[in-house]
């Protein structure tokens, strides 16, 4: 059994894992960023821990299994800030996806680029049902990412415009996953050098953006100074 500790333990546990990609027994054998967020948390050994949004955890596993061996321990630092990380709010799942959606459609083959589009226009439709209809920063990211893919966000207007009034109602939950799914393979697919740091921001920028629903954790680990994100033009 893996030794777990509490956020008020000011030392170190005796086994530290090292993030390698896939599910892992015990902490002995490695591990995955969610399974070291439970291993922190003092939680059960799991890449499915109730310390996080489910959404970021799940987007946070496809990050860890899709960086590069040389760039996974870069995530290390942001690992105790996604402890304590959840909610109900529907903001959050709409926030995340969006936020894949955003830094993998610049980047993404044709394909993932109108799956994309479509994600975003499932966003757009439902600002009003989760409260975010009249903030102006989540409408122009939206309109922005689809401008940066025009060619799919033609394709996704017209097959939006065909399912017409057919169109079944948007259960984030579900459709969350598929976007970052989506998101998370575009970039780590994608024919590009900095794929390491694109999925890096995703996931940092995704964090961000579920604190400032759910706010800060004063239960949390002490925070470790992350590294400075990059900054990216596309």
């Amino acid at each position: 059994m893996p030794r777990t500790f509490t956020p008020e333990f000011d030392g170190l546990p005796d086994v530290m894992p090292v993030l390698s990609p896939g599910k892992h027994r015990n902490p002995r054998q490695g591990a995955c960023f969610m399974e070291f967020a439970s291993y922190l948390a003092g939680e059960r050994w799991s890449d499915h821990p109730p310390c996080t949004h489910p959404l970021l955890a799940f987007l946070a596993r496809g990050v860890n299994d899709f960086s590069s061996d040389e760039a996974r321990n870069r995530l290390v630092p942001l690992i105790p800030s996604v402890i304590g990380l959840d909610g109900d709010d529907p903001k959050i799942d709409l926030l995340i996806a969006l936020r894949a959606a955003s830094c993998a459609i610049p980047v993404a083959s044709e394909s993932r680029q109108r799956a994309l589009a479509t994600g975003l226009l499932s966003c757009k439709q439902v600002l009003g049902e989760v409260g975010l209809a009249d903030d102006a920063r989540v409408t122009a990211r939206i309109d922005d990412s689809l401008a940066a893919a025009p060619n799919a966000r033609d394709w996704a207007w017209e097959f939006d415009s065909l399912r017409g009034k057919h169109r079944r109602s948007l259960s984030f939950t579900r459709a969350g996953r598929a976007i970052v799914s989506t998101a998370v393979l575009g970039i780590a697919q994608a024919c590009i050098g900095d794929s390491d740091d694109r999925l890096y921001e995703l996931l940092s920028l995704s964090i961000e953006d579920t604190i400032g629903v759910v706010g800060l954790r004063t239960s949390a680990p002490a925070p470790v100074q992350q590294p400075q994100l990059p900054v990216f033009t596309s």
